[in-house]
């Protein structure tokens, strides 16, 4: 199997030391995993040419060793994926959240969706491989390849932001970054004072003071 190999409708391409994981053990209800040795630099190839860097709670904690491997997938991770990074946001880790999102976001420029642990990061790769099969309506709207299933499983993953404002938002916002760096006065038109506030606050969580 060719390192920037995409998996079919259904499937995704996992490294050999995801294979007894429990985030892998989560995805065998829907999605059937195919394993290989090394994916240049990623964790997960999916079928919507998205690979998956997972950064977890420990990888953050324990130093530096976490941003030599995602400079590696940012120099390495195969031509024509979009390249997302999948972050452990607990309450212990919480302080160093706002460090790790700087440099995957604005550093590095990749895509960050904040989960809470490996059962989590499962769900919503299996809405990534569920959804590539669907209508995108934006998709013929605009070249921008950040309008697909995965940030409308993202930005629905907001409290309060359901498909509606999603898909609204997405029509407002061209890719994750614009969303990212929108102010609470940019998003309140679309989507109303509250929603507005919880979107900005999604992405932008501040470093808890004294921890």
């Amino acid at each position: 199997m060719e390192a920037n190999a995409v998996p079919p409708y259904g499937h995704v391409i996992a490294t050999e030391k995801w294979r007894h994981s429990s985030l892998v053990q989560s995805l065998r209800g829907g999605v059937r995993v195919l394993y290989e040795e090394q994916l240049a630099g990623a964790d997960f190839h999916l079928p919507n040419r998205s690979c998956v860097l997972y950064v977890s709670e420990c990888d953050v904690v324990a130093g530096s060793g976490y941003k030599r491997k995602l400079a590696r997938y940012r120099n390495t991770s195969s031509h024509g994926f979009q390249e997302l990074v999948l972050v452990e946001k607990t309450r212990l880790g919480e302080q160093y959240f706002s460090a790790v999102q700087k440099l995957v976001v604005f550093d590095l420029g990749l895509t960050l969706l904040p989960v809470g642990g490996q059962a989590e990061a499962a769900q919503l790769i299996a809405q990534i491989v569920h959804g590539v099969g669907r209508e995108n309506p934006f998709r013929r709207r605009t070249s921008s390849r950040l309008l697909d299933p995965l940030v409308l499983a993202l930005v629905q993953r907001v409290p309060g932001v359901g498909r509606v404002k999603a898909l609204v938002l997405l029509e407002r916002f061209s890719s994750i970054h614009q969303l990212c760096n929108a102010t609470p006065s940019q998003l309140e038109p679309i989507v109303g004072q509250a929603a507005a506030q919880q979107i900005h606050g999604f992405f932008h969580t501040p470093t808890a003071a004294g921890t």
